[in-house]
């Protein structure tokens, strides 16, 4: 038996992320499946609309084996920090293969451009270059990359397997890259297909239209409980931006730009103006989210500092083939694995933080429930006969 890896943020788990897992499962029969699952905030500077045990929930009750947190400080950076925590992990568990979705689907492309990035002076003077010119770092690499090998990749899932692969070969991980090709558009604004885009489901669900046709019924069910959006959060942003004493402290607040947000938070009638009022060519929109994201949540640069890189394993989940592929890899891993809160450990102690945050638009007696969770709740676990076949 072997172990395959999954990387995700399932914002929310929809038929898309069901049709990839049931093609792992195909080609990998016999395979133990390992989910690296960003927790409450992902990756584009948002809340997910699930917490992270429902996500955790869902995703074991359609055949994932084994979860393992990819914490917030990782989670919620640009591509290569997010790549570089979430393929340590899975090298940690013994992974040989990572699967993900593809737009063009041409792993050995990924891998031709990733090892062009990492071994190349001139590639690297010329996204140095082009951002001395003002560039954002998206746009510098993929024209650097395009004037050097005449190619590049230019869709979001692409670079971010291009961000995969290039941390697969800079960790040396015995971790080999398989792509299933998409079946929809990631930018896709409005979709009636039964395969649509996360972000085409969050802005239904924000505009109060049905996707029932779109996630599985589990996930139908939990959002019908709860579902959270970073609009929610506006009013406790502006807090903290017009109240906060010094600004660039906080992750991600650079060049001046502390000066910016305290100028445009006066004005911006939400959140998605104040981005559009604060966004500019060198910074990108994710970017701006990610950095106001660390300002709500207080991450300041020295926690980033103290966190390098990944410091331990924290065990959402498991079902039985999951259970056993760990105690087997205990015995091989180099970091900690915990199944319970460690609050010795820096990375717990901002979980618990952005957790508090990120409960805070609930009402009393639900933002208790979720806290505690937080600190109190072991690993969901389930058995291999509660797998959900549909």
């Amino acid at each position: 038996m072997e172990a395959v890896g999954i990387i995700a943020e399932y914002n929310p788990f929809h038929n898309g992320h069901l049709y990839h897992l049931k093609r792992v499962k195909e080609q990998f029969p016999d395979d133990v499946i390992i989910l690296v699952l960003s927790g409450n905030f992902t990756q584009r500077g948002i809340p997910s609309v699930l917490n992270k045990w429902e996500k955790t929930k869902i995703a074991l009750t359609y055949g994932v084996d084994l979860i393992v947190e990819l914490p917030y400080i990782f989670a919620t950076q640009g591509a290569d920090i997010f790549a570089e925590a979430s393929i340590a992990i899975l090298k940690e568990l013994g992974v040989t293969k990572l699967v993900f979705g593809s737009e063009e689907n041409q792993p050995e492309k990924l891998k031709q451009l990733a090892t062009l990035q990492l071994e190349s002076p001139i590639y690297q003077e010329k996204v140095k270059e082009l951002l001395d010119k003002g560039e954002n770092y998206p746009t510098a690499m993929s024209q650097a990359l395009k004037e050097i090998s005449k190619t590049t990749v230019t869709k979001p899932n692409d670079l971010l397997g291009l961000s995969y692969t290039k941390q697969i070969i800079k960790q040396k991980a015995n971790i080999e890259v398989i792509t299933i090709a998409r079946t929809n558009d990631y930018h896709e604004q409005n979709s009636s297909h039964s395969i649509a885009s996360a972000t085409s489901i969050r802005l239904a669900l924000k505009e109060g239209k049905d996707i029932s046709h779109q996630v599985p019924k589990e996930t139908q069910k939990a959002l019908e409980e709860q579902a959270v959006f970073i609009e929610d959060y506006f009013p406790f942003l502006r807090y903290r931006i017009m109240t906060s004493k010094d600004l660039s402290q906080y992750l991600g607040v650079d060049e001046g730009l502390e000066h910016r947000l305290q100028r445009e938070i006066q004005t911006a009638q939400n959140y998605q103006q104040f981005v559009n009022q604060v966004k500019t060519k060198r910074y990108t929109e994710s970017r701006i989210a990610r950095m106001l994201l660390a300002i709500l949540c207080g991450i300041t640069k020295e926690e980033k500092k103290q966190l390098p890189t990944v410091s331990y394993l924290r065990i959402l989940g498991f079902r039985t083939k999951g259970r056993l592929w760990l105690n087997q890899q205990k015995k091989k891993t180099t970091l900690p694995i915990y199944t319970t809160f460690n609050p010795q450990e820096l990375g717990f102690q901002i979980e618990l933080r952005t957790t508090k945050v990120y409960s805070c638009i609930l009402p009393p007696a639900k933002m208790q429930e979720w806290i505690k969770k937080e600190y109190q709740a072991g690993p969901i676990i389930k058995k291999d006969c509660e797998e959900h076949q549909t």
